[in-house]
């Protein structure tokens, strides 16, 4: 899977994983311009600029920022990747406002299982910087003017949750609606709305892919929907 020793790891053609810290950023290539599909922590701007050497490419090449989320382990670097150049950032709409910096997100229904885990990251995430939303995405819009990638809605985690389909692809970037952990895929923890989060992850089960890249863990290369399908909530 890996590109290289210690770089970016493919997950589908064009389509290529970076780590950020605790949570994952990922790299769509195509026609010679980048698509940054979340930012990780902040300060993770230049571990991103180093995958992208990796690749033969540099900061320039990034045409767009999309977030799957507001949540700072996701949007904590979009500001400094947005100020590389004329970077398009999008995120759903009803998280928009929180990204900006004019509203302050909701925090989740905690589970009692949760709560250690939450404590636990909740002191080790510093809070996003601003960053403007150029574009306020919707369910069904075409990332990309080829409609190479599609948006599409998973609220739940938090309002304005999205993930990014790749049809051609057969692959899905699922936000935080669904993670790996230790070689399960699970429904992500920390929901504001957990039936919510239950619907969206069924949802992006319909969708039939064979490739899942997730906020967090390692990407499910095949078998992706049945994986979705069965996902348990183990913290639920």
């Amino acid at each position: 899977m890996a590109d290289g020793p210690g770089g970016p790891a493919r997950v589908a053609e064009g389509l290529h994983l970076v780590a950020t810290g605790p949570s994952n950023t990922y790299l769509w290539l195509d026609a010679g311009a980048v698509t940054v599909v979340d930012t990780g922590l902040p300060g993770q701007g230049e571990v991103v600029a180093e995958a992208l050497r990796a690749l033969g490419l540099d900061r320039g090449d990034v045409r767009r920022v999309v977030l799957t989320h507001w949540h700072a382990d996701h949007s904590g670097s979009a500001a400094e990747i947005a100020a590389w150049g004329e970077v398009e950032v999008c995120a759903g709409r009803a998280d928009a406002a929180v990204v900006r910096g004019d509203a302050e997100g909701r925090p989740p229904l905690v589970t009692d299982a949760e709560r250690p885990l939450f404590e636990q990251v909740r002191a080790g995430v510093p809070p996003a910087p601003p960053c403007p939303v150029h574009r306020e995405l919707d369910d069904g819009d075409r990332v990309d003017p080829a409609g190479e990638a599609v948006v599409v809605a998973t609220p739940g985690h938090t309002p304005g949750s999205i993930a990014v389909h790749f049809p051609r692809l057969g692959a899905v970037l699922t936000g935080d609606t669904a993670a790996d952990v230790d070689g399960q895929v699970v429904l992500g923890p920390f929901h504001v709305d957990r039936a919510g989060a239950h619907r969206s992850l069924q949802r992006l089960a319909a969708l039939g892919v064979e490739v899942a890249g997730f906020g967090h863990g390692p990407p499910r290369l095949g078998g992706a929907a049945r994986a979705l399908a069965t996902a348990p909530d183990p913290l639920g």
